[in-house]
């Protein structure tokens, strides 16, 4: 499987950390993840944006390795934020775990189901 980012020379270009367009070839598998949220398994909330959202990351993680896949298999990614006030931070966590990796990222600001949580983050990966 190869994953190539690309970025149309005649569209608007990303701002960092991301990818216009990810070219999947030669996958076999693809793994659909369920927005995470900043929980753990027995249930515990951290209150701080910067908790929940690396705690997001971890769950991921958890999530993608039971497939036999990594944060390298990232396709997509979708973050949904309860508020705009969180974007800069968002980024900053975001490309801090992302390291080099450039999928396709979208953010939605949106009211989340519950009302503790901070964020909520999907993603789509292929093997």
């Amino acid at each position: 499987m190869k994953l190539t980012a690309h970025n149309a020379s005649s569209a608007p270009q990303p701002t960092g950390g991301y990818a216009q367009i990810v070219e999947v070839s030669a996958a076999t598998r693809f793994a659909y993840v369920s927005g995470q949220v900043p929980a753990t398994r027995d249930g515990a909330l951290p209150e701080s944006f910067a908790d929940q959202s690396r705690l997001i990351w971890k769950n991921i993680e958890a999530q993608l390795a039971e497939v036999g896949m990594t944060l390298d298999n990232l396709v997509k990614v979708t973050t949904f934020l309860s508020d705009r006030k969180y974007n800069l931070e968002n980024r900053a966590i975001r490309n801090e775990i992302m390291g080099d990796r450039t999928p396709a990222i979208t953010v939605i600001i949106c009211g989340i189901f519950e009302e503790a949580w901070l964020l909520e983050i999907e993603v789509v990966a292929a093997a």
